[in-house]
């Protein structure tokens, strides 16, 4: 080699088509597909967190209210909701979250359309406790700013219409995405037990929703002993 040899064709530059086969090594890949599937864990837990936030402050001022009771105004002459429409709801919400997560167990056996048949009668069940609850507010016997519990009652009632809708909206995209995959990984041992990254990440967002739905009706226990039961 002589001494005026290009520097060039000592050690060429790694080219654009190298580069690209550095992160398509297996490890490469793997590592990747771990990060999502962690993202999408993370991301579910983290909602549930600023949920929670939302309804504690409601929470909060169900408690301050009811504590303070100014001139006796926090609920008078005992007014209530009424119980047998929000019976309905709490029944119905809490049904369609175990359902779900019924589905959910059956789905880890491999029984893939047990889910489905399970998660659509769970979306089902969340917008008919939407309806529900849209109904209750208008056989209300008292106005929205009338005392301190019809006030709370409202808002908690408005929060409650987003959470069910929000739930049944996360469930069935889930379910969709089940149909869609049901063929491209039909080969593989289907959503269950496919080991491509497609499946992967879509149990993953499965747990996710779950974990979403069973906070849900923890929430609705939660509201129904406050605004029903006490």
């Amino acid at each position: 080699m002589t001494e005026d040899a290009p520097v060039a064709d000592i050690a060429p530059e790694i080219g654009p088509a190298d580069a690209a086969g550095l992160m398509d090594r297996p490890e490469e890949l793997a590592f990747e597909l771990r990060a999502q599937e962690g993202a999408i864990w993370t991301g579910g837990r983290l909602l549930i967190g600023i949920v929670t936030f939302a309804f504690a402050s409601l929470a909060f001022a169900y408690f301050y209210l009811r504590s303070a009771n100014n001139e006796h105004l926090w609920r008078p002459h005992a007014i209530t909701a009424p119980t047998s429409i929000g019976a309905a709801i709490f029944t119905i919400a809490v049904a369609s979250a175990a359902l779900n997560v019924y589905g959910t167990l059956r789905m880890r056996r491999g029984l893939v359309v047990d889910w489905e048949v399970s998660g659509w009668t769970a979306v089902l069940g969340l917008l008919l406790a939407i309806a529900f609850q849209i109904w209750e507010l208008t056989e209300l016997p008292f106005y929205p700013g009338s005392s301190g519990y019809a006030s709370c009652f409202v808002g908690w009632a408005v929060l409650n219409c987003g959470l069910l809708l929000g739930s049944a909206y996360w469930l069935e995209t889930v379910l969709a995405r089940s149909l869609r995959l049901r063929r491209a990984v039909a080969e593989d041992g289907g959503a269950a037990r496919s080991a491509l990254p497609v499946a992967r990440l879509f149990r993953a967002n499965l747990e996710s929703c779950t974990a979403f739905l069973v906070f849900a009706a923890l929430v609705e226990l939660l509201f129904w002993m406050l605004f029903y039961v006490l």
